[in-house]
């Protein structure tokens, strides 16, 4: 079976194309075909690149109409120096990655005109995502007739988390208007959470589980018999940790501050909050960890006689701070833990911060090793002695969307 993955974000769509045979292999596959568009780079310029066994293209396109861009991207896949398939019908079913189920969903689904307009409802509450998730929806029936599509939601996961933890001490009425907490990275917390049962040979449903994804978005969950019991984004992704450039959670009255001392509309502090806080806020340098950590180090100023690297390490010690408060707060959701597992972009490749996150847990037994090292391998980073093993998990979300497509029509 030939799976076409579209994972459609706000200013970016990768995909991929799997090939699954009558079994599900027990450990991801490579894909037979991988893409991405940039929309962030250059002004009016869609950057597209494609890589595949048999080589890549590199190209630069006009930034719209969105369709038009992802026509020419699956147009690689049949054509072309990367083609991996004769014509477009090999395809036999595409999933996606769709960031807001709301309560509608809680597992993966066969997308219909009723799931359509579900999606479609539930931009208010997903107003940069869940558009373009539906562009991507649509593309594919213009581009693919009626081969089935399936809907893997962000939120899913996290869907059956007890009220105490989903439901926000606001008016009783806020729940009535669906105001409560969704949680988001969920298709990645999944894997990690299955992945960790698997490396440990235990039964996931016996497991109680810290799954730390670390990226420019940032979300940890509790995972308790296989399930989310508590998470840190919210309503919206905003809620929780800090990140790349959202704030995570602040006090309320700040907002109230802001609208009526300077002014502030609700457009410029979705702004402020989303685009302009977090790792770049503080910094002032980037929202990438890695440039933080090089400002940290390199010890100038800027020319403008601001501490470059006092504002990186305020920066690197308010996340750690709120990354160690929140693994506490999940701990203590959870009575109990079996282990901790670290994945994105952070939590696979930044030692630092790993190592930083687990020193509070040393009342725990928790000890790392000293000479952990983390390839492209999943890796048990803990001490032989550790009282509680820690993981890097190298996070599939592509890969879990394939195998929900894959069970789907099997079924």
């Amino acid at each position: 079976m030939k799976i076409l993955v579209m994972n459609a974000g706000s200013s970016s769509q990768k995909s991929c194309l799997y090939e699954i045979g009558d079994l599900l292999p027990t450990q991801p596959p490579n894909p037979l075909w991988e893409a991405k568009i940039d929309w962030t780079h250059q002004p009016n310029v869609a950057e597209l690149s494609v890589t595949t066994e048999g080589g890549k293209v590199k190209a630069e396109l006009p930034a719209s109409p969105r369709a038009q861009v992802i026509n020419r991207l699956l147009g690689t896949l049949w054509t072309g120096a990367t083609q991996v398939i004769a014509n477009p019908q090999e395809v036999q079913v595409v999933g996606h990655r769709v960031v807001h189920g709301g309560k509608d969903y809680h597992t993966s689904i066969r997308i219909t005109s009723e799931v359509k307009a579900t999606i479609d409802r539930l931009s208010t509450l997903a107003p940069v995502h869940n558009p373009a998730n539906l562009e991507g929806i649509e593309a594919i029936e213009q581009i693919l007739g009626d081969v089935p599509q399936v809907a893997v939601f962000d939120t899913a996961f996290h869907a059956q988390m007890p009220d105490a933890a989903a439901i926000y001490p606001g008016s009783y009425d806020w729940i009535k208007k669906g105001i409560r907490r969704y949680g988001f990275h969920g298709t990645s917390h999944r894997y990690c959470a299955q992945r960790t049962a698997d490396l440990m040979a235990r039964d996931l449903s016996e497991l109680k589980l810290i799954t730390c994804h670390l990226g420019n978005g940032c979300s940890l969950a509790a995972i308790q018999n296989g399930r989310s019991i508590d998470t840190t984004m919210g309503f919206t992704p905003l809620d929780g940790l800090m990140m790349g450039t959202r704030s995570g959670s602040v006090d309320p009255s700040i907002l109230i501050y802001l609208m009526r001392q300077e002014g502030y509309t609700a457009d410029r502090l979705d702004q402020l909050l989303n685009k302009e806080s977090g790792l770049l806020g503080i910094s002032g340098v980037s929202n990438d960890m890695r440039a933080v950590m090089q400002a940290i180090e390199s010890g100038n100023d800027d020319p403008s006689g601001e501490q470059r690297s006092y504002r990186a390490r305020l920066a690197l010690d308010i996340y750690l701070h709120r990354l160690r408060r929140e693994i506490g707060g999940m701990l203590m959701s959870l009575g109990g833990l079996d282990a901790l597992v670290f994945t994105g972009g952070v939590g696979e490749n930044s030692a630092l911060v790993r190592s930083a996150a687990c020193e509070p847990l040393t009342w725990l037994g928790v000890k790392l090793d000293p000479a952990q090292t983390v390839s492209s391998e999943d890796a048990l980073i803990s001490a032989p002695d550790s009282a509680i093993p820690v993981w890097v998990i190298h996070t599939q979300e592509d890969w879990t969307i394939a195998r929900d497509c894959w069970e789907l029509l099997q079924a």
